[in-house]
């Protein structure tokens, strides 16, 4: 793992970091609705059980969602960022600036040795959200038993994800028809509200960040080019991820959250 160099300072006053961070927040609950709702309850549970000052790992961080709603719940908490992608990381740097709760690390969730280069030893939640499905189910087994080392005894780790269960396909293929009905509807009233694509299309034409970006789509993908950059393997059920996590060390696991076509999984060491 490394820290990427620092773009976000080298964009200095160009970007407006808030408005940035405010439009990719519309743009994940135009996909997720109940997105808010997800965090709270993970929230809650780190709270229940681990108390309102924790060490929280945000996994596959992003722009820092997990980490900006831990610090305005838990005033004492310290937050540490790990992801791959270079754009989202420049944009967690320069919406923290200054904020010394935080760090933000680039890291491959691949590499089995990750773990071994995070600035601190053990953590008292591991966090994560609408990230994992990136991940094959053969890296996901490795990657548990990764987190299982770097939470301490008692720790918390929490993974709001999709995971369908594939008993029930003809509920699952209305919940998926009904959610597409919802976006198309709502993309019409918002006169064009950008998707997943459109949204790195105007991030990338940001002339500070346009090299970050470029960047990114070399590792990823470029999401306007066929084929996109969401490649992945078929979704797992939220008790198979609970029982994964059995088998990578954790003492218990269960959903604790679900929707029609999403559920949290909580681990505790």
């Amino acid at each position: 793992m490394t820290t990427y160099p620092d773009a976000a300072a080298e964009a200095g006053r160009q970007v407006d970091w808030q408005a940035w961070q405010d439009s990719w927040d519309r743009q994940q609950e135009w996909y997720l609705p109940d997105r808010e709702e997800r965090f709270r309850v993970m929230l809650d549970m780190v709270e229940a059980l681990v108390g309102p000052e924790p060490a929280v790992l945000d996994l596959a961080c992003g722009t820092g969602s997990i980490s900006d709603r831990v610090l305005r719940r838990f005033p004492g908490a310290h937050c540490t960022g790990v992801d791959l992608d270079p754009a989202l990381l420049t944009l967690a740097r320069g919406h923290f600036a200054g904020e010394h709760r935080t760090s933000f690390h680039r890291a491959d969730l691949a590499d089995p040795d990750w773990v071994h280069k995070l600035p601190h030893r053990t953590y008292d939640a591991v966090l994560t959200a609408t990230a994992l499905h990136w991940m094959s189910a053969d890296q996901l087994p490795v990657l548990y038993g990764r987190i299982a080392q770097v939470l301490r005894p008692g720790g918390v780790f929490l993974n709001a994800d999709h995971m369908p269960d594939p008993d029930t396909p003809r509920i699952n293929e209305a919940a998926d028809a009904y959610d597409r009905a919802r976006r198309e509807r709502e993309l019409e009233r918002a006169g064009g509200e950008l998707d997943w694509a459109g949204w790195w299309r105007r991030l990338g034409a940001e002339p500070a960040l346009a090299d970050v970006v470029a960047e990114r789509h070399a590792v990823f993908g470029d999401p306007s080019a066929p084929g996109g950059d969401h490649g992945r393997g078929p979704l797992k059920s939220a008790a198979w991820h609970a029982e994964t996590l059995r088998a990578a060390g954790f003492a218990e696991a269960r959903s604790v959250w679900s929707s029609p076509r999403d559920a949290m999984v909580l681990g505790l060491r």
